[in-house]
Order: C-alpha cells, then sequence, then structure tokens
C-alpha cells in the first residue's frame, strides 16, 4: 500500500523510511530544545525546532537520520535546528555508522536568526563533507511540499546520493527570489509548470543534479535509500572528483547557456517528445531519460 511521502509529516516520513520500531529520537520532545532567538522576536517556536534526529537501521544497516519539518517555518535552518544536523552527522563519524540519512524540506536559513542561520549550514556543508571524508555515505531525500532550496541546496549536493520525487524540488534560489530579484520577464514564480520544469526532481534527474527519481511514495523512497547505502562506493569528495564535476558545470553552461525553457534543454538532450516529459510516471520517466541524462561524478 502507497503512503505519500509529499503528505506526510517529518515524523511521519522518519519513521516509515526506516526499519519498523528501530527509531530512536535524539532530543525528543520533551527536552524542548529551541531557537534562542525566536522568542526575542515574539514568534513562535517548536519543540524541536523543526527538524527530528536520531538513529535506527535501514535494511538492517545502522544509520543516523534527520527530517526537517516543512510546516514549522518552511523547514527553515536557524541556530539550534542546524546544531542538530551538525551534532548527528559528528555522531555518525563517532559512532562509525553505515550512512546518513537525511529528509530535508526547506527553504534556506532561517532569517529571523540572520548570520547564526547562515553560520548553521556552512557548519552542516562541512560536517557532510567530513562524513564523507570518513568513509559514511550521506543519503539525501527530497520530496517535501517545500523543495529543497537556498544553503540546504548546496548541502544537498554534497551528498553522496540524492533521490527525488517528481513532486520534490531542488535549487539554490527558489522561484520567488528569483522574481523578486530579476523581475517577472526572468522567473514568473506563479507559473507552477514552468516551477516544476525548472527545479523539479525531473528536471534534476535529466541534467545530472539527482541520481534516484522515485514517486510520491514513501516506500519507493526507503527502497531507494536502501539500495544506495547497499551500494555506496567511495564516498570521500576528492580533488580529482571535484574537477571532474566542476567540468561536466563547465560543459553544461556551454551545452545550455542559451536555453530559455528546461524544455529546450531536454530537447537538445535528445528527449524526442520534450512536452511529454511532464505527463510521464517515474518509472517510463526514468526508462526514457536514461538513454539520454547527464551523468555526473558524486
Amino acid at each position: 500500500m502507497s503512503a505519500s511521502y509529499l503528505e506526510a509529516t517529518a515524523r511521519e516520513r522518519i519513521l516509515q523510511v526506516l526499519d519498523a520500531g528501530s527509531f530512536a529520537e535524539l532530543l525528543p520532545p520533551a527536552q524542548r530544545v529551541v531557537s534562542p532567538h525566536l522568542g526575542q522576536l515574539d514568534a513562535p517556536v517548536s519543540f524541536d525546532d523543526g527538524v527530528v534526529i536520531g538513529e535506527g537501521t535501514l535494511d538492517g544497516r545502522a544509520v543516523m537520520a534527520a527530517a526537517q519539518e516543512g510546516g514549522f517555518m518552511g523547514g527553515a535552518v536557524g541556530e539550534v535546528h542546524g546544531a542538530k544536523l551538525v551534532g548527528l552527522l559528528k555522531r555518525a563519524i563517532r559512532k562509525k555508522a553505515a550512512g546518513v540519512v537525511l529528509l530535508l524540506e526547506t527553504g534556506g536559513v532561517r532569517l529571523h536568526e540572520a548570520n547564526a542561520g547562515l553560520i548553521a549550514v556552512s557548519e552542516v556543508m562541512r560536517a557532510v563533507l567530513d562524513a564523507r571524508a570518513a568513509g559514511i555515505p550521506v543519503i539525501v531525500l527530497v520530496g517535501g511540499a517545500n523543495g529543497c532550496f537556498g544553503g540546504m541546496g548546496i548541502v544537498a549536493r554534497c551528498a553522496s546520493t540524492v533521490i527525488m520525487s517528481e513532486e520534490g524540488r531542488l535549487a539554490m534560489s527558489g522561484p520567488e527570489v528569483i522574481e523578486t530579484a530579476n523581475g517577472v520577464e526572468e522567473f514568473d514564480s506563479r507559473d507552477r509548470a514552468l516551477v516544476w520544469r525548472t527545479t523539479g526532481g525531473k528536471h534534476r534527474y535529466l541534467i545530472g543534479d539527482c541520481q534516484v527519481l522515485v514517486n510520491d511514495d514513501v516506500h519507493a523512497f526507503r527502497a531507494a535509500a536502501a539500495e544506495a547505502l547497499k551500494n555506496a562506493g567511495p564516498t570521500a569528495l576528492t580533488l580529482q572528483g571535484l574537477e571532474a564535476e566542476q567540468e561536466v558545470l563547465r560543459q553544461r553552461i556551454a551545452r545550455f547557456g542559451d536555453a530559455h525553457d528546461p524544455m529546450d534543454i531536454w530537447q537538445a538532450l535528445g528527449v524526442a517528445q520534450p512536452e511529454a516529459v511532464p505527463m510521464l510516471e517515474a518509472e517510463p520517466f526514468v526508462a526514457l531519460a536514461d538513454a539520454h541524462r547527464v551523468r555526473t561524478q558524486a
């Protein structure tokens, strides 16, 4: 029986992605570790600061896991929120976990906390790379309503594997930010079809920004994460790997820099009927895309 990942809360997702009964929460609700900044601004606080962290097993392998709650401030990262993620990643290194699974749903930095939020995101990036350097794969799942944007979009691309659904979105700047900075002529954030063509899971899969595309189903995400954990190769980001990634990006700009719509890119990749891509379910889309997609080195 399928269960929508998009519609689930952070706690529902993490409990269903990990093995049944295996999740043990760290800093649980009773401890009420909340932001020290929001109360000073008369802003609402959450008992877990919008992120659930803990340890459990995935297909029998010991992992650390975190899930951001998009219902609280859009999953935005503040000082405590970021510190919980950093602490989890450091714990994974210390305990030599088989992997870290991050269920990301976030608009990026919590603007209420300004520099504290920016510093927190930078520390999360460093912790992800430290975990990878220690031989621990970091697997990111993106399928929530708020997508994964801002600094956490960069964090996602620092991971070993990115798994998305079509409904998930991944980018640096969100549609509203682009429109505010450059005008509606540059990007109309109200054009939902354009937004999903540009930032959605299908486009990210085609251009190589995510490694796996699944249906909007918690169990599909779980199976893909377990497979990524099982087949994880070398995890450290080497200079050679970084240079190869930069070359892929250089070629992407040279090849698609003049494109005005993702559909132009899909056509340039050789997709015969690019206009049909948004209508395809995940399985037939992946079968079509695998012959044309850009491949990158994580």
